[in-house]
């Protein structure tokens, strides 16, 4: 595992895995570099992000991942700064649709989906495909098991995670020094508690610097 983040951060492509985050998470690094943004380009990176939009756009279509709408018998549930949140058909997971508004490029996206996989299988994204917003905005919908339990107690998820290495910064933010990570808004809205498991659904990954 700790190779593998450790590649993330790298901007390496990870060899091995054929879901489809890792995949477009390597075609966006080999195609348009892997640097990270720090906060005073987050701007001045939106002419990429386009870019990048444009080149997964023709990918989901080449791989007939491009949906015209979300899948028959989606329930709406909910909605929060970047994700409009149905119940799946199967009533076993939800779907987020996803505008990848708190990243500054479309690699930042599935580099943060890559990375709470890793961390977090028990709440692994599924990229199903992608989608067009109402104002023709780019959308990723993605698939999570569905949780059902309590919001967490603050004080337990800053233990779990300054355990597993991240220290607290301010408010609810917390940063991995040996790896280089932001992790945001860690509130209890975005951790479900059940029988003293904590389930991260709601993370926020950013790479501040190489390793």
């Amino acid at each position: 595992m700790r190779q593998k983040l450790q590649n993330i951060v790298r901007g390496d492509v990870l060899e091995g895995q054929k879901d489809h985050c890792t995949a477009i998470r390597n075609l966006l690094c080999q195609s348009f570099g892997s640097n990270p943004t720090i906060k005073k380009e987050f701007e001045s990176r939106s002419i990429v992000k386009e870019e990048q939009a444009r080149f997964i756009k023709a990918y989901a279509e080449d791989k007939r991942l491009w949906m015209q709408s979300l899948p028959a018998g989606s329930q709406y549930l909910t909605e929060g700064g970047e994700s409009k949140i149905y119940l799946a058909p199967d009533q076993l997971h939800v779907i987020k649709n996803n505008d990848a508004v708190y990243y500054a490029t479309w690699l930042e996206y599935f580099n943060s989906l890559v990375i709470h996989n890793l961390l977090f299988p028990n709440t692994a994204y599924e990229l199903v495909g992608f989608t067009m917003g109402k104002e023709g905005e780019l959308r990723a919908v993605v698939l999570q098991r569905f949780i059902e339990g309590e919001q967490a107690d603050l004080a337990d998820i800053k233990d779990h995670l300054i355990f597993n290495g991240f220290a607290h910064t301010k408010r609810q933010d917390y940063f991995n020094t040996e790896f280089g990570l932001i992790l945001e808004d860690m509130h209890d809205e975005n951790v479900i508690a059940r029988n003293d498991v904590l389930f991260f659904i709601d993370t926020v990954f950013y790479i501040t610097e190489r390793k």
